[in-house]
């Protein structure tokens, strides 16, 4: 899949929460219909097998509740895609990223195959049909999430290259995949932001740490001599890497042209949106270009970052640049030059924002918005319930404005058309949503913190909810009876002179 991730610390936020998200786009050609719902310990199978790989994994005794983004539509398997679960640690499953010639051949993916007259069939591996399902609902902190994912990589080997994201309320770690079986994650420092467009991100890597101490660094146990004996290190003059640390990206990740039209213009937006004088982003004297492949995986951001911000970037589409596909400037040739965040193929952006303020079971706020980014809105959820809303979670197969993923589906159709015309009524559209949205939550936060007894804290939380669920099919039928006015009004068949 197709997808772009920003994640940022604690101290780099409005608020002191720690922030991940993640578009979750669909291959081309393709739309996933997606829904929100939530997982209770009783629904958990023992024995989880993937449908893709037909892997069978022994799940643990135990399992958390935890709400999920899976498919809508039967048939290829969970693709749970993010969640948070009791202990309010979240993740985010998984940003498809990039490898190498020389690391796909010291370390094979796991591939399924089916059998045949002589041969018996070849389990393969797990893969983002899986993780969320056979991780999230077993741990209970970000670090624990990062053990238990490497140990499954270990036992069970990938059949593709992932990232994976999880946070609890003090840290967040980004864990990447390394061929079948190998793995490295780190820390994201709490004052800095990384974004990660399908690409992997890493750059600065201490292996020390990851072998030793393990403060800001995890790995495999045996990545140091998988590095020496496969020769994979690019460090000039060095076989093995050093102990003040390597450059991961060089090391195991991809160094395509193709990466400079669909990969890196992402990274070099994001970072220029929160670090416009850090760095000279454009004209002749840039540092960083569309094409660069050193954009750094993290920075600290010029000032705090905000849920609207995190929107913002992931609904992109090169704003204020030659880039940008419904600019009326420029040279015309440029216009959708490079992939954008905000794409027609984004099925949901999920924000989860762990908060270290408020009443501790609503502590977690999980904000969605289905459909491509450039035309929705993002709204919040308190991830403490049992039930998730009927607008969010009976998504169907057919398209239907009686649920949340197909109304935006069919604004953004309606409204990508006559963009400039739409333009005013989505704007609106975000910002009463959002803005509703904050109230909504500001306003159950004091209820939640007066109540001790935690089953009426969760039926509060639903009952929030319910609420901003109502407020929310409002706005958007109000969104796509104005932007359905605008496209019909600027029909190809339309005549001006009405009956005499």
């Amino acid at each position: 899949m197709s997808c772009t991730t920003i994640l940022v610390g604690k101290n780099a936020t409005y608020d002191g929460s720690t922030f991940i998200a993640r578009n979750d786009d669909s291959s081309s050609g393709h739309f996933t219909p997606k829904k929100f719902v939530v997982i209770r310990p009783e629904d958990q199978p023992e024995e989880y097998t993937s449908v893709l790989s037909h892997v069978r994994i022994r799940l643990p005794e135990n399992p958390q509740r935890y709400t999920a983004m899976p498919n809508a539509v039967k048939g290829k398997g969970i693709w749970a895609a993010g969640g948070a679960n009791e202990s309010s640690v979240t993740m985010t499953a998984t940003e498809t990223i990039t490898s190498n010639e020389r690391v796909l051949g010291a370390d094979p993916l796991v591939k399924y195959c089916e059998a045949t007259n002589s041969e018996p069939e070849k389990t393969g591996g797990i893969g983002e049909e899986d993780i969320v399902v056979i991780t999230l609902p077993y741990i209970h902190t970000a670090r624990e999430g990062v053990v238990r994912l490497g140990a499954l990589l270990g036992q069970y080997g990938t059949y593709e290259m992932n990232g994976i994201a999880f946070s609890d309320v003090h840290e967040i770690w980004w864990f990447e995949t390394i061929g079948g079986h190998h793995w490295m994650a780190r820390r994201v420092p709490d004052d800095a932001y990384a974004v990660i467009p399908n690409q992997l991100g890493i750059d600065d890597f201490d292996l020390q740490d990851a072998l030793g101490e393990q403060k800001n660094h995890m790995c495999s146990a045996d990545l140091a001599d998988f590095i020496a004996v496969n020769h994979l290190n690019l460090d000039s003059g060095k076989t093995v890497p050093s102990n003040t640390g390597f450059n991961a990206r060089d090391t195991f990740g991809s160094h395509d042209d193709a990466d400079h039209v669909y990969n890196t213009p992402r990274a070099w937006f994001m970072e220029r949106y929160f670090n416009p004088h850090t760095s000279v982003w454009d004209g002749p004297d840039a540092e960083y270009t569309p094409a660069s492949d050193n954009i750094p995986w993290c920075r600290k951001p010029e000032k705090k970052i905000t849920v609207e911000d995190v929107k913002y970037v992931l609904s992109s589409h090169f704003q204020g640049t030659p880039y940008d596909p419904y600019a009326a400037y420029g040279d015309p040739s440029q216009r959708g030059a490079f992939r954008a965040i905000g794409i027609n193929r984004n099925d949901f952006m999920a924000l989860f924002q762990i908060r270290p303020y408020g009443p501790q079971y609503g502590s977690t706020i999980e904000w969605l918005a289905f459909s491509s980014n450039v035309f929705n809105a993002l709204v919040p959820f308190y991830a403490n319930c049992n039930t998730t809303p009927e607008y969010l979670s009976n998504t169907t197969e057919e398209v239907s404005t009686e649920n949340f993923y197909w109304t935006n589906r069919l604004i953004a159709a309606l409204s990508d058309a006559h963009y400039g015309k739409c333009l005013s009524h989505i704007e609106q559209y975000q910002q009463a949503v959002q803005s509703q949205g904050h109230e909504i939550i500001n306003s159950y936060d004091g209820l939640l913190a007066a109540e001790h007894d935690t089953a009426k804290q969760t039926a509060l939380c639903e009952k929030a909810n319910g609420e901003t669920t109502a407020m929310l099919k409002k706005e958007s039928q109000t969104v796509l009876n104005n932007v359905l006015f605008e496209s019909s009004c600027l029909m190809k068949n339309a005549f001006a002179r009405s009956d005499a």
